[in-house]
């Protein structure tokens, strides 16, 4: 790193402010800064000496680490990076050439010297995402090939490699889970003979140096195809095995929490309107104005903050939440608690279950039906767990290893954390990828589908195939929806799964928009009173098919203004079926079932397509967690973090919800009978659907 980049306004400032907060930091993983000089010609900085090796010199001459020593360096650079995090630095550089092995455990250093300089610098999601890849390196020899991931790694490892940052865990978390599992340490020597062998003699070599004084060094340059990059990263899910054991101490909640906070302003703008709705199979008329005798005027949302029926403050930071109308399970990384609807109170005692990582826009641990909740979950050295709990009682009904009730072995079990789980008529499905190894953005994916006895737990039946990928399970019927798993400039399509013939395959429907259906996780299409809906055309289009036959009942298609690009995220339905929402960028569109006639349009005020409160942004459509119904309400988040409570009837805001002090990922909620549930960090908050 030369004169130019040292003469770049604001450089010297940043590597002094990080250097000196270095200086302070201490960790057992840490290489400590001893000496710098930010206002040198050449800009230098001096770490404290330490004998080792390059992990990638140790890899590419000596191979993989097995699974001891690989704990051993994901719990190393994480206690490390957890020390950065909370002094509120990063890193910004981990990877297989900036992590040193030692006799005693890895090593980075205290100033990650692209944290230090960039501008704007690398966030600690970033720091997890390196360190996943410097794993993945670690245990594949530097293949990037998942498979040589051990079970013990593959879900926290997987989960730091997430495409979405706020998916990732953070350091706390993967030292935290690496302790849950109780595995035993390496016993003598972490690291491999022969890599010891040779860390000691470079130490020879060496003789009795100490800290020496050095330019602060440009990233390296790497060969095409040498590097690990996040293109070529496969995500990974762990497998395991268990029993639930008895409960364990239960998630108290208890007083009430600060008075309602402060809600957050909406935004501004109508970003696209449906063209007039006729009922036929083609709509292909001018998109009205807001202002059009023949369509409804626009609402724009505004409420007041909404009033708070109980709030309750635990230990343990929910990841999982899932309600009916009389309980709520709240899962946390400890424990699984249940909770009286109506007061907060304590409702079972509590079990071992646990979901260290929960609940994101790819994976959705938990489902409920017929009065009985089902989570994925862990307990203390066991992993793939599917529970079914009792909500007349909180006690376990069954509980099922899906590694050990899969003949086909944990390539199916082990899914990257690409899950989602549902319930319905007597059945519980388990929907997500095959594990095969090595990833390519360009091949298409192979996901399965997994039905379960929702009475006993015992498989069913199972399929798979890449004409299988973001799957709805709707809440009656037989009758399933599969995307075809090909990327964006594929064609795709739809087809009817029948569960009612083990899942053979039915009607096809093809797509010439399919690339949001190339996402795993959350099923992006809805379902409403005997039909699926879905986005045809380009994009641009409601397609409503009969779900027996796949017969289009009606289509509708969205226009947007000044000829932008119509963002249409994922339909959903209320529950009596008659009405059918669609999120249109910052607006939320309600449609007749019958035949697409539009009722109403919401708008965000002061919101866009590219930033602010948006409906659409605030995941890859708005029909997953980020919009629920209940008899006569819309719930629904948008990329500001406040949720809305829409009066079904007439799309006005009854009451908006936000915390200022949220977590950055957003706050988890969920619908049970007539409230809303929240928890953000360590509080839990109930509000009614009418406010009051």
């Amino acid at each position: 790193m030369g004169p130019d980049l040292a003469a770049t306004p604001g450089f010297r400032d940043r590597l002094r402010a990080s250097v000196e907060a270095a200086r302070r930091l201490t960790g057992a993983f840490l290489v400590p800064v001893v000496d710098a000089d930010a206002d040198a010609p050449v800009p230098w900085v001096a770490t404290r000496f330490t004998a080792g090796l390059p992990l990638r010199h140790a890899v590419d001459r000596h191979g993989a680490l097995g699974e001891p020593a690989l704990r051993v360096l994901a719990d190393g650079i994480a206690r490390a990076l957890a020390v950065l995090h909370g002094a509120g630095t990063v890193h910004g550089e981990v990877d297989p050439d900036s992590v040193l092995l030692t006799m005693d455990g890895p090593r980075i250093g205290a100033l990650g010297l692209v944290g230090a300089t960039a501008s704007p610098p690398p966030s600690p999601t970033d720091d997890m995402f390196g360190l996943g890849a410097t794993v993945l390196y670690a245990a594949s020899g530097g293949e990037q090939d998942t498979d040589a991931l051990p079970a013990s790694l593959r879900e926290v490892i997987g989960g730091c490699l997430y495409p979405e940052p706020s998916d990732r865990p953070t350091a706390e978390q993967l030292v935290d889970y690496l302790e849950h599992q109780g595995l035993p340490a390496p016993e003598g020597g972490w690291l491999p003979p022969a890599v010891t062998a040779d860390m000691a003699a470079a130490a020879a070599a060496v003789g009795s140096a100490r800290a020496v004084q050095v330019p602060v060094p440009p990233r390296p340059v790497r060969a095409p195809g040498t590097g690990v990059s996040r293109r070529n990263v496969l995500l990974g899910i762990a497998g395991g095995a268990a029993l639930l054991g008895g409960g364990a101490a239960a998630l108290a909640f208890s007083g009430d929490s600060a008075p309602p906070p402060e809600g957050r302003a909406g935004g501004l703008g109508t970003t696209a309107r449906p063209t007039r709705p006729s009922g036929a199979r083609t709509t292909s008329a001018p998109s009205p104005s807001p202002s059009s005798a023949d369509g409804p005027e626009p609402v724009v949302l505004a409420g007041p903050d909404a009033v708070k029926a109980w709030s309750r403050t635990g230990k343990r930071a929910p990841t999982c939440l899932e309600a009916s109308d009389k309980v709520v399970m709240v899962v946390t990384d400890k424990a699984t608690s249940f909770m009286e609807a109506a007061s907060g109170d304590r409702a079972f005692e509590a079990l071992n279950a646990r979901k260290t990582f929960g609940a994101n826009s790819s994976h959705h641990p938990t489902a409920y039906a017929d009065g009985v909740f089902y989570l994925f979950c862990e307990t203390p050295g066991q992993f793939d767990l599917l529970a079914a709990f009792d909500a007349a009682d909180g006690k376990v009904k069954w509980a099922v290893s899906l590694a050990a009730s899969d003949p086909g072995g944990a390539k199916i079990v082990s899914n990257y954390g690409r899950q989602y789980l549902a319930a319905s008529g007597g059945t519980v499905y388990v929907c997500g990828l095959v594990r095969d190894g090595k990833f390519s953005v360009d091949a298409p994916k192979t996901g399965y589908i997994r039905a379960l006895s929702a009475t006993t737990g015992k498989k069913l039946w199972q399929v798979q195939g890449t004409d299988i990928n973001n799957v709805l399970v709707p809440p009656s019927g037989s009758r399933l929806l599969a995307a075809s798993a090909v990327p964006a400039k594929q064609p795709g399509r739809v087809q009817m799964i029948d569960a009612a013939r083990k899942g053979a395959r039915g009607w096809k429907v093809p797509l010439r928009y399919p690339s949001g259906y190339f996402s795993s996780g959350w099923p992006l299409t809805g379902y409403a009173d005997g039909n699926f809906l879905f986005a045809g055309g380009k994009g641009d289009t409601l397609s409503v098919v009969d779900a027996a036959t796949g017969t289009e009942k009606w289509h509708q298609r969205f226009e947007a203004k000044n000829g932008d690009r119509v963002r249409m995220g994922s339909p959903f339905a209320g529950p009596d079926g008659a009405t059918v929402y669609v999120p249109i960028g910052s607006d939320l569109a309600a449609l007749s079932m019958a035949d697409g006639t539009l009722r109403w349009v919401a708008t965000l005020d002061g919101a866009s397509d590219t930033g602010g409160a948006n409906l659409f942004t605030a995941s890859l459509g708005l029909g997953g967690r980020h919009a629920l119904c209940s008899a006569d309400t819309v719930f629904a988040t948008d990329s500001a973090k406040t949720l809305w409570a829409i009066d079904a009837a007439t799309g006005r805001a009854r009451w908006k919800y936000s915390d200022p002090s949220q977590p950055d990922v957003g706050f988890r909620w969920t619908v049970g009978g007539d409230r809303v549930f929240i928890a953000s960090h360590l509080t839990m908050t109930a509000i009614a659907a009418d406010g009051r």
